[in-house]
């Protein structure tokens, strides 16, 4: 009996002492962590772009040359388009010459043609808008097509020539323009203005560490007046993994936009897949 009243006592004031315990030392809130004000967002370090394909250098370590993508690999086709202004072309688009051509990019967008523009310095300058909403719309890719459209050899279509102490510089203030205008991620490919090169231009484009673009079917978009016959010879030339060359230029190629109309439900009648100039690069041995 004694026993069992001193346990109850001990609890009692064990009892006691707790609820004292709970009034002086109340029980600590669990801390959560800090949170920003809602009208701040947190820095997110954007993820890294994967590096677009490119071929490794060729012999003696000359630039590569790229024409067209794999035979075996599928009936897929690139779509390449120039977008050509010459440096000394601005006070023939002051005057009104048109060098750009909205309706093909509309047309293309229309029909959901993945593309690559191989675009001018000058072109990007002298079109600043519609660079920066090409080089941003995941359907298209832009490359390089040189800062001037001077030739990279003698003998090229009549074109002013580029010295070969030069023709580095004028690839990378093409690149320098794109980047102003709005153009943030330009492939490291380039196409000769003409389509004219030699070994002299190969090992002069080394250090820029390009891939030369070139095709393996052209157009023949360029001063045509008949739609017909340039969809004609773009689908008598196509092969899989074919490079077409045309042009984004509507006063050198006003034809184009029609053609295309024509030319792209055909190849999909026939089976064929449009993809851009990096996806034939990346299936035909290209490395990243």
């Amino acid at each position: 009996m004694i026993t069992r009243v001193r346990r109850a006592a001990a609890l009692c004031a064990l009892g006691t002492a707790l609820t004292a315990c709970a009034t002086v030392q109340p029980a600590q809130p669990v801390r959560q962590p800090a949170r920003p004000a809602p009208s701040v967002t947190p820095a997110v370090p954007a993820a890294p772009s994967p590096r677009p394909p490119t071929l490794a250098p060729g012999a003696a370590g000359l630039t590569p040359v790229f024409d067209h993508g794999s035979r075996t690999a599928g009936r897929t086709v690139a779509l390449t388009f120039d977008a050509d202004m010459t440096a000394d072309q601005g006070p023939r688009a002051a005057a009104g010459e048109r060098f750009d051509h909205p309706r093909l990019i509309a047309a293309l967008r229309a029909l959901r043609v993945p593309a690559t523009v191989f675009m001018t310095g000058r072109w990007a300058e002298e079109y600043p808008d519609q660079a920066r909403s090409i080089g941003r719309d995941p359907l298209f890719e832009v490359a390089n097509h040189s800062y001037s459209h001077y030739a990279f050899t003698a003998d090229c279509y009549g074109l002013p020539t580029v010295s070969a102490d030069r023709m580095r510089a004028d690839v990378e203030r093409a690149y320098t323009v794109f980047r102003e205008v709005g153009v943030e991620d330009p492939m490291p490919y380039f196409r000769f203005p003409g389509g004219c090169y030699d070994r002299a231009a190969l090992r002069a484009l080394t250090p820029a560490g390009v891939t030369a673009v070139q095709w393996d079917v052209v157009g023949g978009d360029a001063f045509a007046t008949d739609a017909e016959a340039v969809a004609r010879q773009v689908l008598d030339g196509v092969r899989p993994g074919s490079v077409v060359v045309l042009h984004c230029t509507r006063s050198a190629a006003p034809t184009t936009e029609r053609a295309v109309r024509t030319i792209v439900p055909e190849l999909r009648r026939r089976g064929y897949r449009f993809v851009k100039v990096s996806d034939l690069i990346a299936t035909a041995g290209g490395r990243s």
